[in-house]
């Protein structure tokens, strides 16, 4: 499991409070107002912010002191990341090796997670070459090549149309369940978390609530959302 042991996390004036745990296996949304922490939330998770105060400690290991890529976690961030000089290989490749060279197996693997993502006869496409939606696959399928047993979600499909974005949310979903990875996604839209998880934290007021069961939060909000969704 996840736990987030009376943590503490400054970020410039606002600070956030999170002392909660998440159970292997989930899939859960993080929403709540702009500016309310959430994606502050996730960095910190992966590592790329420091604590204040408390502990990130995933199956009882403590993360708190190990560098982002020390740790059992693959993030997705909105814009992708995508190298607009590499091929759809290459980008993916970079989940593997960062100097990109690989064997004969760490190859068949980028090619799966091509294919595993939809993305099968395009490995040399350069990003540009590529939809939104199909570069939005290249970042999956180079998070899946990790193997983390951790993915954290910060809107990556944020700017994809209704349907595209449907699509990408089923796609995660059933790649978490089909490796049993822990899957925390920031989303703006309750229909997302609706779609996607089968709980939701709540970030607002400077605390990041404990997850409670999607439909129980969305049919009973607490003021500080129902204010948010109007």
């Amino acid at each position: 499991m996840l736990k987030l042991d009376e943590c503490s996390i400054a970020n410039g004036g606002f600070t956030l409070n999170a002392d909660f745990v998440i159970e292997a296996g989930s899939r859960v949304a993080i929403i709540g107002p702009s500016g309310a922490g959430k994606s502050t939330l996730l960095e910190t998770i992966a590592g790329f912010r420091d604590l204040t105060r408390g502990q990130v400690l995933w199956k009882q290991i403590d993360l708190t002191s190990l560098s982002p890529g020390k740790r059992p976690i693959a993030m997705l961030f909105q814009d992708g990341n995508l190298f607009p000089h590499l091929t759809a290989e290459q980008n993916v490749a970079l989940g593997l090796r960062p100097n990109g060279k690989l064997s004969k197996d760490e190859r068949n693997q980028v090619q799966a997670a091509l294919a595993r993502v939809g993305l099968h006869g395009m490995a040399t496409r350069k990003p540009s070459e590529l939809s939104g939606g199909q570069q939005s696959r290249a970042a999956l399928a180079r998070v899946l090549v990790q193997k983390r047993e951790l993915l954290l979600l910060d809107e990556p499909f944020a700017a994809l149309g209704p349907a595209l974005k449907t699509e990408m949310l089923d796609l995660v979903s059933d790649l978490a369940l089909e490796t049993g990875t822990t899957l925390l996604m920031v989303s703006h839209a309750p229909e997302d978390a609706r779609r996607i998880a089968d709980q939701t934290v709540l970030v607002a007021e400077g605390i990041a609530h404990a997850p409670v069961p999607t439909s129980e939060l969305f049919e009973s909000p607490p003021p500080a959302l129902r204010e948010y969704l109007g």
